[in-house]
């Protein structure tokens, strides 16, 4: 099991951009999520991070849903308005395709979380989602973006390196 944190080049990502219109990428909006809609999206999100989780630190289902729910309570204090947070809902055509978390509390803004939704998964979503949220990120004066993915995440992997993302550290483990 490996981790790989991996950060895109500020002079990469601007050749991407095109791309968001491409049949590959198909254009999305970001709408930051509401007050109303956040314990939804909390819910999904704490269920889906603690079915990464669990496995890759040896926890049972129990273990890693309490971890997941830890995580976010701490690092989302305000919910949806917390400071350096941005929790979008993703949008094509004004259906709802998945959800961004980027977190912009250090120097270098941090993928907390991306979802395609299960439905909308395999149409280029992903791509579109990330490149929407390097737009977002660069407008807000920042000129590189760094995230996080399991090494057994082969499609996500796959995806940021199309990208242009490239791994700045790797986390290994042997099972012995």
């Amino acid at each position: 099991m490996s981790t790989l944190i991996f950060t895109l080049p500020a002079d990469l990502s601007r050749r991407y951009l095109p791309e968001m219109s491409s049949p590959k990428a198909p254009p999305v909006s970001l709408r930051p999520l509401t007050a109303e809609e956040y314990d939804g999206w909390k819910t999904h999100s704490c269920e889906n991070y603690a079915a990464d989780i669990g496995p890759a630190r040896r926890l049972d289902p129990a273990a890693a849903l309490e971890a997941a729910y830890r995580e976010f309570d701490t690092l989302l204090t305000d919910g949806p308005t917390t400071e350096n947070q941005l929790v979008w809902l993703a949008y094509h055509e004004g259906t709802p395709v998945g959800s961004l978390w980027i977190s912009t509390q250090k120097a270098v803004p941090f993928v907390y979380l991306i979802e395609v939704r299960a439905e909308q998964r395999g149409k280029g979503y992903g791509r579109s989602i990330m490149l929407a949220g390097e737009e977002e990120c660069r407008s807000r004066g920042y000129d590189s973006l760094a995230l996080n993915v399991f090494g057994s995440n082969s499609v996500a992997t796959g995806l940021y390196d199309s990208l242009g993302y490239e791994v700045v550290t790797q986390e290994m483990r042997k099972t012995l």
